[in-house]
């Protein structure tokens, strides 16, 4: 059986890209410069790229596109320093994608993404479908009300009521949670902003695997990924991602002619299978795998051999 991931690889070219608005991107390159290009969404919004994903892709044929999204990774303004987010909006990341495009001279792409990154592949591949070649998704997730309603209205927090219990305890009774993290983790004072921007991302840290993973909790809980993590996801669930009701899900005609693979696992807590269930429904050219014994976390069982079906299914 082949590998999960290929070996790690370097970048061979990357860059600053200014996508106005103050805003600079950072986009790298790997694999074959003059391969099939693949573009991959990171979750978040605010998690920014990391080098593992330059693995998933077989590197002798697959141009491998990574950028971080406004405010996270190596861009700048990064969010943590900056409050200012009145152009970060999911219809400003997808122009920006447009723009790296552009840049790098390609036609058209693969797209990758999980977690928030489906919905970042979804929106720039209904408003320009001409532009992608195959869809690949992982941990699907629509930013609709009632997905935001599980992880933050108590119902993942009956799968884990010790966890929710210090998520909750910053909030005081009665209020809304989301509302009360924004408003703490926006707030003047530093202290109480780093807690709630901690409490949150730590939140997602405890939920995001199948089985305790102290690793990813820690992750999570690093203060500048925290913030990140934090502020940009509250700014984009307050909005609710600048969408329509449904609208990836009545959209999703305007896929046709795009084969795309939806990678599910079956407990996941973070983006339940029910939103990629209604997906691959609303989507005839998709295929979904639900991962018998996975959660949300790529490093569950069975999630990284299945991308790496995904993607070389899809190699030239």
């Amino acid at each position: 059986m082949a590998p999960a991931l290929y070996p790690p690889i370097d970048p061979h070219a990357r860059g600053m890209l200014d996508v106005g608005d103050g805003h600079r991107v950072y986009w790298e390159v790997s694999g074959n410069p003059t391969g099939k290009p693949v573009v991959v969404l990171h979750g978040g919004p605010g998690a920014g790229t990391n080098p593992g994903q330059r693995r998933h892709f077989d590197p002798e044929v697959y141009r491998i596109v990574l950028f971080d999204q406004r405010g996270s990774g190596h861009s700048t303004p990064h969010v943590a320093d900056d409050d200012d987010l009145s152009a970060n909006t999911l219809w400003h990341l997808v122009d920006d994608m447009e723009r790296l495009r552009e840049h790098l001279s390609v036609d058209r792409w693969q797209l990758f993404g999980g977690s928030w990154g489906c919905t970042l592949a979804l929106a720039y591949a209904q408003r320009h479908p001409e532009r992608v070649s195959e869809i690949i998704l992982r941990g699907v997730f629509l930013l609709r009300p009632r997905e935001l309603d599980w992880l933050y209205g108590g119902g993942a927090g009956a799968l884990f009521p010790e966890a929710w219990a210090k998520f909750r305890s910053l909030v005081p009774a009665g209020a809304d949670l989301l509302t009360a993290y924004r408003d703490m983790v926006f707030g003047q004072d530093e202290t109480t902003r780093l807690a709630a921007a901690t409490a949150w991302s730590t939140w997602e840290g405890a939920t995001v695997s199948l089985l305790p993973a102290p690793g990813l909790i820690a992750q999570y809980a690093e203060p500048r990924f925290a913030v990140a993590f934090a502020k940009l996801a509250l700014h984009y669930f307050a909005h609710d991602g600048w969408l329509a009701e449904d609208q990836l899900l009545k959209d999703a005609g305007k896929l046709t002619g795009i084969p795309g693979r939806l990678i599910q696992g079956r407990y996941d807590v973070v983006c339940p299978p029910i939103t990629a269930w209604e997906l691959r429904q609303a989507w005839p050219d998709s295929r979904l795998a639900i991962l018998p014994a996975a959660g949300h976390a790529t490093s569950d069982t069975g999630v990284l051999e299945t991308i790496r079906e995904a993607t070389d299914e899809f190699r030239p």
